[in-house]
């Protein structure tokens, strides 16, 4: 079986995909891809996620007659749990990645300040996780 050339794949996936540039600062990408790799997710199907998640939830205010705005996206109580619930759901995803990372974690990387910053990130995002859970 022959190789697929980079021009073959490139039209391929313009046919099935669009794609989507994003601006974001340096930290913010660098600590997504950092998530991302420690989850074994690629960088696109996450991203892809996050937008199938935002649009569900645009379709769903615009299906009540409530407006797609970004701020009005929320504005009655059903919506806000139901994003409250989607948020939670993605630091469940970012805390159990996270968890893997530590627990995968070679014994010479367990006093490296990478290590203690993830177990930090872990007890804080189960925090939020909880008191998010007791406001909804």
């Amino acid at each position: 079986m022959g190789k697929t050339s980079n021009a073959a794949k490139q039209r391929w996936n313009s046919k099935k995909y669009t794609q989507v540039k994003v601006y974001v600062k340096p930290e913010i990408a660098a600590a997504f891809k950092t998530a991302c790799a420690a989850a074994g997710n690629s960088m696109a199907g996450e991203l892809s996620r996050f937008m199938a998640d935002y649009a569900a939830v645009a379709v769903a205010n615009h299906d009540v007659g409530i407006k797609t705005e970004r701020t009005d996206s929320v504005s009655t109580t059903k919506m806000r749990r139901k994003t409250v619930r989607s948020i939670v759901r993605l630091l469940e995803q970012v805390r159990d990645a996270e968890e893997r990372f530590i627990n995968k974690a070679p014994e010479n990387l367990q006093s490296a300040p990478i290590y203690e910053n993830a177990g930090y990130y872990l007890s804080v995002m189960d925090d939020v996780i909880e008191q998010l859970g007791e406001i909804y």
